[in-house]
C-alpha cells in the first residue's frame, strides 16, 4: 500500500510524510496538503466531474467517521477502490484527536464562517486552514461540489443518524440529495432556516457546494465502534468515488424532516436547562414545558406542538447554542 494510505496513522503520529505525492497503479496521484489533509485527483480519462470533500475529526472523539474516511482511503491506495472523483480527505483536529478530547480549547465547528477572527488559539488557526483547504478545493469552474462533514454525538439519539442541512441566502433544499442521503441510511433531517458558523455551513454558503453535516451515532474511542453500522454510508461513499453511484430514487419514503423551531441560546453563568443529564436527541417536549433559565428572568417555555430537543449542551461557552427546539417540516413546494 501506498505510505499516503496512512492518513490516520500519520496524522495521529505528528508525522510529515518524505514522499507528499504518490500514483496508484491505475494513474490516480494522491497530494498530502497538511497536517491531515489528503488531496486524491482521478486519471483525467476517467474523472466524473465530481469533487467530494470528506471531513471527519472536527472533533478529535468522535472517532467512527475517522475510521470510515481511514478506510476510504486505504483502498484507494492500495488500488481496491478506484477513484472517478477529485476527492479531499480532512481530519480536522489533529491534536485532539491524538489526546481523544472533543477539542482543545474551543469548540472547532463553531469558528466558522468568520468566527475564527474573532478569537485566538490552536483551534481558530486550525478552523482559518480548514476554510483556505477547502476554498483551494472547490474552486475549480463547473464542477459538481459536495461536502459531507462526519460527527458522532456526545449523547444517545432516539433517531440515530440523522443529517443537518445548512441554509443560505438564495438557495433552495435540494429533494434530490435528500434522497441521496435516505439511501446512505440517514434517517431524518434537520432543514436549517438561517445561516451558522459550522464548517458545512461554511462550505454551503460560501463555496456553493452541497454540504451536510452527518450524526452518525454516539461517540466511542477508537477501535470501539463496532455498535455504529456505517455499512449503508460506505457503500454510497465507494460508489460516488468510484462514479458507480446507483440511481437515487427520488422519493423521500421514510426520512424523516424537522425544522427548527427555537435555538435556545446561553447567555450567562445564570443558564440552567431543565432536561435530564442522560436526555436523548430527538426526545419529545410537551406543550408548557420550562425548558431553560437564563439571567435577568429569561424563560424558554416549550409552545411548539411535537416539540423534540436535540443537542442538549449547558456547559457550551456563555453566547453559544445550548439546545435546538425542532419539530416536523417539509421541503417548500416546487
Amino acid at each position: 500500500m501506498l505510505a499516503l494510505g496512512k492518513l490516520l496513522e500519520l496524522t495521529l503520529a505528528g508525522h510529515e510524510p518524505a514522499a507528499k505525492i504518490q500514483l496508484t497503479s491505475e494513474g490516480a496521484r494522491l497530494r498530502w496538503l497538511a497536517e491531515g489533509a489528503l488531496e486524491v485527483t482521478p486519471p483525467a480519462t476517467a474523472d466524473s466531474g465530481l469533487d467530494l470533500l470528506l471531513s471527519a475529526g472536527i472533533h478529535g472523539n468522535e472517532t467512527a467517521p475517522i475510521e470510515l474516511l481511514e478506510r476510504l482511503v486505504q483502498g484507494i491506495a492500495r488500488g481496491e477502490l478506484k477513484p472517478q472523483t477529485r476527492i479531499l480527505f480532512l481530519l480536522g483536529n489533529p491534536e485532539a484527536m491524538r489526546r481523544g478530547e472533543r477539542y482543545m480549547e474551543q469548540d472547532i465547528n463553531r469558528l466558522f464562517n468568520g468566527k475564527h477572527e474573532q478569537t485566538s488559539g490552536f483551534e481558530a488557526l486550525r478552523a482559518a486552514e480548514l476554510e483556505r483547504l477547502a476554498a483551494t478545493f472547490f474552486s475549480k469552474p463547473e464542477r459538481t461540489r459536495l461536502h459531507y462533514d462526519l460527527h458522532t454525538a456526545i449523547r444517545g439519539s432516539k433517531i440515530e443518524q440523522f443529517a443537518l442541512y445548512p441554509w443560505a441566502e438564495g438557495r433552495t433544499h435540494s429533494a434530490r440529495e435528500l434522497a441521496r442521503l435516505r439511501a446512505a441510511g440517514i434517517e431524518a433531517v434537520l432543514l436549517q432556516n438561517k445561516g451558522s458558523i459550522t464548517f458545512s455551513s461554511y462550505t454551503y454558503a460560501k463555496l456553493g457546494a452541497e454540504a451536510f453535516t452527518l450524526e452518525l451515532g454516539k461517540a466511542r474511542p477508537f477501535g470501539q465502534n463496532q455498535g455504529v453500522n456505517l455499512d449503508l454510508l460506505e457503500s454510497r461513499l465507494r460508489s460516488l468515488i468510484s462514479g458507480e453511484e446507483p440511481e437515487v430514487d427520488a422519493a423521500l419514503d421514510g426520512l424523516q424532516l424537522f425544522a427548527v423551531a427555537r435555538e435556545v441560546i446561553k447567555r450567562s453563568d445564570e443558564f440552567r436547562l431543565h432536561l435530564p443529564a442522560d436526555i436523548e436527541n430527538f426526545s419529545e417536549l410537551p406543550q408548557g414545558y420550562l425548558l431553560a433559565e437564563d439571567i435577568a428572568g429569561t424563560r424558554w417555555i416549550v409552545e411548539e406542538a411535537d416539540a423534540r430537543i436535540i443537542f442538549p449542551n449547558p456547559k457550551v461557552k456563555n453566547g453559544l447554542r445550548a439546545a435546538i427546539l425542532i419539530v416536523p417540516g417539509s421541503l417548500p413546494a416546487a
